[in-house]
């Protein structure tokens, strides 16, 4: 048995004032693996363990109630900060697999011969990679990493916008940036997010980040979104918009509810960029 002790900033001791949580081997050993991966799916965890998903379903919900571990639907993840994102690095590995999915379907959708603006997040670089050999593109990004791949490619232009680089990931963010992306409009604004809460709210970390997204969004005839299902009752401190502010939203699978709900009522459209071997169907999640 592991006890714990727990603070309501939910840190954890095992010294010290709070309340004590017991957790057994099978629980600890979960909790490492969470540390250890950021995201797991309950299915994944069943499997690992040998288990029914409905033991680990209690199990996460022990720990959750701890505020050890946040669920979301079909899995769970490390709680997170509403004033702060997870790094880069980091960000890149959660849900690669998904995330790779998501992008192959945004580009089948990506007509040759179209304008683009592509913002910051580690799916919209995945989609960058999935559009290396279309034809014709001309691409406005604030995310450098984009440039540098898509810059490579004879047949598409990318333009670059002016402002302040952010050396965690790249992003460049910042009045300048807004200015310069006022000045286009393009087919497909592209944007990813950091959070979208149950009642259709669109969040974020940065508020410079934010303020180019919403120029981005006014400078699109059409908005699609990139969120993988871990975005989904995900916290963050700055409003960028509402679901009814992009068109198309593109995730890794089926929403919870009451996203499709929301969705139907904003009428966007939602693309579930399934898996090719199996979906994972954990309704009780």
């Amino acid at each position: 048995m592991l006890l714990l002790w727990v603070f309501p900033n939910g840190s954890v001791s095992d010294l010290g004032y709070g309340f004590r949580v017991t957790l057994n081997p099978r629980q600890s050993e979960l909790l490492d693996l969470v540390r250890q991966h950021g995201v797991l799916s309950i299915e994944a965890l069943a499997e690992r363990f040998g288990v029914t998903l409905q033991t680990v379903r209690r199990d996460v919900q022990r720990l959750a109630e701890a505020g050890l571990l946040a669920r979301f639907h079909g899995g769970v993840r490390l709680p997170l900060s509403t004033t702060e994102n997870i790094g880069y690095r980091q960000r890149q590995a959660l849900q690669a697999e998904g995330k790779t999915r998501i992008a192959r379907a945004i580009a089948a959708r990506v007509p040759n011969g179209c304008s683009l603006i592509m913002n910051i997040g580690t799916t919209i670089e995945a989609v960058a990679h999935e559009l290396r050999h279309h034809q014709g593109l001309r691409v406005i990004t604030n995310n450098l990493h984009i440039a540098a791949l898509l810059s490579t490619h004879p047949d598409c232009e990318v333009i670059v916008a002016g402002g302040v680089v952010r050396g965690t990931d790249q992003g460049i963010v910042g009045d300048a940036t807004v200015e310069f992306i006022r000045q286009f409009k393009v087919d497909i604004g592209l944007i990813g997010i950091s959070g979208i809460e149950d009642d259709g709210t669109l969040r974020d970390y940065d508020f410079r980040e934010v303020r180019v997204a919403r120029a981005i969004i006014g400078q699109s005839r059409a908005v699609w979104m990139a969120a993988d299902t871990t975005k989904f009752d995900r916290p963050a401190m700055v409003q960028l918009g509402h679901l009814s502010d992009i068109d198309v939203l593109f995730t890794d699978a089926p929403p919870p509810q009451p996203y499709p709900d929301l969705m139907d009522q904003a009428g966007v459209e939602c693309v579930v960029a399934a898996s090719t071997e199996h979906a994972i169907k954990d309704p009780e999640s």
